[in-house]
């Protein structure tokens, strides 16, 4: 398999032709099965994809995305990441979970991300607006060890809550921010090598953010159009003067800490409020 490029297909089909534990990580955010004209918000137009239908039975689109996250699990490798934005949903008042399929798969859920967008779709006064969405970081375990290692002070003080506005011009129905991608490669990887995977690469988003911070990557699309969209963003975004480029280096800035709470503890410089 090639690396630094996006195949075309089917992604189910195309993961079932991967060999095993190649990947370091992943990244995506799969078509939300939004049932388009249906389950609109109020303030936006329908989610529509080119070359695909978000309109499927629910049963039917949670066991196809149960089986493309096993398939992400089989060819990740031992100790490997993937992050999964997905969004709790309502069919006639009934909520659907993503944990509902997700406990369903191979994966250890090592934590639940609340990423806060700021903004709803729909601001009727059925329920709360719903300003976030959820990413979920699944984890593949060496051996039983289900914990894994510690993320860097430098990353890990970002917290559980990303408060990142969404990508407003784009050609993508649904197009990630580059600053998600971006905190997940660099938080995870740091400044290590690796292989990255998105299998709904969208407008190339995690794959721009991958060639930025000097990884490998692999996108998975259904769309020519995303695709030819995706690879003249790439061919673009080294340009300092980029969004894409501009953006992404704001972000890695965030990502600084001048000394851990260990070094701290260990100086006695940091107290609790409550001990003696």
């Amino acid at each position: 398999m090639e690396y630094n490029k996006i195949y075309l297909g089917n992604t189910l089909d195309i993961l079932r032709n991967i060999k095993n534990n190649i990947f370091d990580l992943g990244i995506t955010s799969p078509p939300y099965n939004k049932l388009e004209k249906k389950n609109k918000g109020w303030l936006t137009s329908d989610v529509i994809y080119d070359n695909t239908n978000d309109s499927k039975d629910e049963s039917e689109y949670q066991n196809e995305q149960i089986q493309v996250l096993n398939e992400l699990f089989r060819i990740t490798k031992e100790g490997g990441s993937f992050f999964y934005n997905h969004k709790t949903r309502w069919d006639k008042g009934c909520m659907i979970h993503p944990m509902e399929w997700l406990l369903k798969t191979n994966w250890v859920i090592r934590q639940e991300i609340i990423w806060d967008r700021m903004i709803a779709s729909n601001i009727r006064g059925w329920r709360f607006w719903q300003v976030d969405e959820r990413i979920y970081w699944l984890y593949k375990p060496v051996g039983n060890n289900k914990i894994g290692k510690e993320l860097l002070s430098k990353h890990a003080l970002l917290s559980s809550i990303w408060r990142i506005s969404p990508e407003r011009k784009s050609d993508h129905p649904a197009p990630f921010p580059i600053e998600l991608p971006a905190r997940i490669i660099h938080s995870i990887l740091d400044d290590n090598d690796g292989l990255v995977i998105d299998p709904y690469s969208g407008n190339g988003t995690t794959l721009v953010a991958a060639k930025l911070l000097n990884k490998k990557f692999i996108g998975i699309d259904i769309s020519e159009k995303y695709i030819k969209n995706s690879y003249d963003r790439l061919d673009n975004c080294t340009d300092e003067k980029s969004k894409d480029f501009i953006k992404l280096n704001e972000e890695i800035k965030k990502h600084i800490v001048n000394k851990t709470f260990k070094q701290r503890k260990d100086e006695g410089k940091w107290k609790l409020k409550f001990s003696e």
